[in-house]
């Protein structure tokens, strides 16, 4: 039975969803009109610089990765936004822009009383991208960074109900009744929500399916890879605390991978949230 104070959470939510303006975070809008900008082929460069520079934190951020050791080999500095775009990349800017949105998002002086959590979310968040896109190159004929933005965003539905539960006094304290909402919900609310910004329907699903058990034998869909992503990640880094939840069996991973190759894929996962939290300044 869903406790009252959460049933007005999830009434909350739902008028939320169901109206003309989904109410989140500004910073956040922008990454999802970056993202649908993005699907423009025509895209102009100096479209998506002037997209970026309305953000200063998020100007910032790729000015940094521009002008790192990594893309910087000729030791010039780049002084403006289009130059630091053309530089990182336009799918670099996509990934950032998001990292940065929920960076703020647990920053903001709203998501105190949920410091810990949303610190846990977030750690749990960035491995779980990294082995996305780990997974997506070298098991999956998925595209790499479309399995990034996928692994950044399956868990939106659980920082979307923070972003609520810190309206309702009763709950600050009671911890265990928000992690039990947020188990029991996320995936749900997180699918409404990216559907509601427009998100397309492989994302939605992978959404939608992460926590759904099921054995594989193949890594075909972004659903499989996100779902085996946060499998793996719960081993390492559960945001619930229930160090058990993510505990893999053989059957789980038949035929997928095994041994040596997951110390691998795990290893490389490493390099990739190095190299994510680098181009943040984190």
């Amino acid at each position: 039975m869903v406790n009252p104070v959460c049933y007005r959470i999830l009434e909350d939510i739902a008028r939320d969803l169901s109206g003309d303006e989904v109410t989140f975070p500004t910073f956040l809008d922008l990454t999802f009109r970056i993202r649908t900008a993005l699907k423009n082929p025509d895209l102009a460069i100096e479209q998506l610089a002037s997209l970026v520079g309305a953000e200063p934190l998020m100007s910032v951020r790729i000015m940094r990765m521009a002008n790192s050791a990594a893309l910087n080999s000729s030791g010039r500095p780049i002084a403006d936004v289009k130059s630091a775009v053309t530089r990182v990349g336009i799918k670099a800017v996509r990934t950032v822009s998001f990292a940065v949105a929920m960076e703020q998002l647990l920053r903001s002086k709203k998501m105190a009383p949920f410091e810990a959590l949303s610190h846990r979310l977030w750690d749990h968040t960035v491995l779980v991208a990294a082995l996305c896109r780990v997974l997506a190159r070298r098991l999956s004929p998925v595209n790499p960074d479309e399995a990034m933005f996928a692994g950044l965003v399956h868990d939106i539905g659980a920082f979307y109900l923070l972003s609520h539960a810190v309206n309702f006094p009763e709950l600050l304290a009671d911890h265990e009744e928000v992690i039990a909402l947020l188990r029991q919900w996320h995936d749900n609310i997180g699918h409404a929500l990216l559907s509601a910004l427009g998100q397309p329907d492989e994302v939605l699903q992978a959404v939608l399916e992460h926590e759904q058990p099921r054995a594989l034998s193949t890594v075909r869909t972004l659903a499989d890879v996100v779902y085996l992503a946060n499998r793996l990640a719960d081993t390492r880094c559960s945001w619930s605390g229930d160090g058990g939840r993510g505990q893999l069996d053989g059957e789980a991973l038949s035929g997928v991978i095994e041994g040596d190759a997951l110390a691998m894929l795990l290893a490389e996962a490493e390099q990739e949230i190095l190299s994510l939290k680098a181009g943040l300044g984190g």
